[in-house]
């Protein structure tokens, strides 16, 4: 399993670590048992069809929307499964600075919150719509995380017709 923008390899709570590749533009310290790659998600340093599944949490809104294509790919190109999780951008509360509203404010609007440190230092976020995520992952399955009559997270999973017993929403 490759996890892409791992972090600290949050993913190995639940995989055997021996099972993980963790991919980061950052240089990391690997969960132990786990191998770790320093790598750019939209030039991963896999072969295609490396891996049976690609996991990414939280990542995708990180790029720049111009580089999100060049990610979908390399996802796509390296795993014969996917899944992708990102906060949706209708959620009230941005989940990265837990401010209610942030998202929706104009860019330079956010650089001033993010100044006067209301919001940590999360300048390269830009959440995503459920119509963007759906078509970076076209041959993917939408499902809406909710918290009541709320969508907080959107996850795709792919292709659609290797993923399992997964509810399109």
């Amino acid at each position: 399993m490759l996890d892409v923008g791992c972090g600290e390899l949050g993913l190995a709570a639940f995989e055997p670590p021996e099972q993980i590749t963790g991919a980061d533009i950052h240089d990391r310290p690997a969960y132990p048992g786990a191998r770790m790659v320093q790598a750019d998600a939209t030039d991963l340093p896999f072969a295609d069809g490396e891996f049976d599944i690609a996991y990414s949490n939280s990542l995708i809104e990180h790029l720049e929307p111009a580089l999100r294509p060049r990610f979908a790919a390399e996802l796509r190109r390296t795993a014969g499964r996917y899944f992708v999780q990102t906060p949706n951008h209708f959620f009230p509360v941005e989940p990265h600075s837990l401010v209610p509203g942030l998202q929706f404010l104009p860019l330079p609007a956010r650089r001033r919150a993010w100044r006067l440190g209301v919001a940590g230092d999360f300048e390269d976020i830009r959440l995503l719509r459920a119509a963007e995520l759906q078509r970076l992952f076209p041959d993917a399955i939408l499902v809406r995380e909710r918290v009541g009559p709320l969508t907080k997270s959107l996850v795709v999973a792919g292709p659609a017709n290797q993923v399992g017993p997964f509810r399109s929403s």
